[in-house]
């Protein structure tokens, strides 16, 4: 079954009383769609959900519990109608030398990271299923598809989401559900606070959440199986892993990306790392 316009569809958001969740509630509500923001902070996303248009809901949700992903879509539904979009979009990323990564923060990462996601897209695909129509929009990371020092969990979730992802488009498919995977690069958001890049990689590599949200609408669009943004680090990072390795890392050390996410203003990452651990709490 073809999937409705826009501008006639429920969409719901993990995550989207901030950053990229936020950019994509408004992407999909300037083209009419009903939106259903999702989030551990329920004050800050109803502030967000009075700049949008009448028609969007803000609504509670821990993504790593089960039952409240079961009542954020099932309320989502009871507001705004039949669900046709699931973007899962909610995550954190905890960074630091692997051998003294605390416990917590891995706990944290895998249950919401990918927990997350495999939680909200089973729900999902549950109501889409007896449809025979839906999409699933995984936000991952250009981080799941090669390891960068300093967030070795953050990339294995995303490489998670990334390998699931793809499971799912062929599973489902005979359902009629499709599934898409965003993948960023550096995003101007409190996620990639604190890090210290050059000015050439800030140019070639970073992008503002509005070009995520812009992604999410042609991976729905046009069903895209995987979008990079900006799609010139994506290109490049496909070129790069062709590359043997002692190449890339001669690349990386060029780049000055080698310990991009280890030599970062710890100050502004540790006022991160709080915030989401008082989230997650």
């Amino acid at each position: 079954m073809p999937a409705r316009p826009v501008s006639a569809q429920v969409v719901a958001i993990t995550g989207g009383a901030r950053g990229i969740g936020l950019a994509v509630a408004k992407a999909f509500a300037a083209r009419g769609a009903r939106v259903a923001l999702g989030d551990l902070d329920l004050e800050l996303a109803e502030e967000a959900a009075k700049d949008l248009p009448t028609g969007c809901v803000a609504l509670p949700l821990d993504v790593s519990d089960a039952a409240s992903f079961a009542k954020f879509l099932d309320d989502a539904e009871a507001a705004l109608g039949p669900l046709d979009v699931l973007v899962n979009n909610a995550g954190m990323m905890l960074t630091g030398d692997f051998l003294t990564e605390p416990r917590g923060n891995v706990d944290k990462m895998l249950a919401v990271n990918l927990g997350g996601v495999l939680i909200g897209a089973r729900l999902a695909a549950e109501r889409f299923a007896p449809r025979g129509n839906g999409h699933i929009v995984n936000i991952a990371s250009m981080a799941g598809v090669a390891g960068f020092p300093g967030i070795a969990t953050y990339c294995a979730t995303k490489f998670g989401v990334v390998g699931l992802t793809h499971a799912l488009r062929q599973e489902l498919h005979p359902t009629g559900i499709r599934v898409s995977a965003v993948l960023p690069g550096i995003v101007h958001t409190e996620l990639s606070a604190g890090l210290q890049v050059s000015p050439l990689v800030e140019r070639f590599g970073s992008c503002e959440p509005a070009d995520i949200a812009n992604s999410v609408l042609r991976a729905v669009d046009h069903n895209r199986a995987k979008t990079y943004t900006p799609a010139r680090l994506g290109l490049l990072l496909r070129l790069g892993l062709a590359l043997p390795e002692s190449v890339q890392r001669r690349l990386h050390r060029t780049l000055g990306t080698e310990r991009l996410y280890l030599n970062v203003d710890q100050a502004t990452r540790d006022a991160y790392h709080a915030r989401a651990a008082h989230d997650a709490a």
